[in-house]
């Protein structure tokens, strides 16, 4: 199969996890926008996003992009406190989540390995 193809359904499959679904959720409970029409424009608009992220991972390593991931957390904490200021909130829950895990998760792993 095509290098390009398959490039590419891996990195859909690495796109779909429990943390964006989250996120989608809050999205569909929290406005009258269209889900489909949202993941679309969202996607669209993450591109730059995302080749910027890359740029900053080959440049400072992990830890500079989990400081842009912290950073476009916020910022959609912000964005979504316009919507309603629970979803804000729990945007903001789930994005604290993610810095614990990175924390938390080579601790618990030097347990078991």
């Amino acid at each position: 199969m095509n290098t390009l193809v398959l490039s590419s359904i891996a990195f859909g499959l690495f796109i779909v996890c429990p943390r964006m679904a989250g996120m989608m959720h809050i999205i569909n409970n929290h406005s009258n926008a269209s889900i489909l029409r949202t993941v679309i424009t969202g996607t669209l608009l993450s591109i730059p996003i995302l080749l910027f992220m890359v740029y900053i991972f080959s440049h400072f390593g992990v830890w500079g992009a989990i400081a842009v991931c912290v950073l476009t957390d916020f910022a959609a904490t912000l964005i979504m406190k316009e919507i309603s200021k629970k979803a804000a909130l729990e945007t903001l829950i789930i994005a604290l989540f993610v810095i614990i895990g990175v924390k938390v998760a080579p601790l618990i792993s030097a347990l078991f390995i």
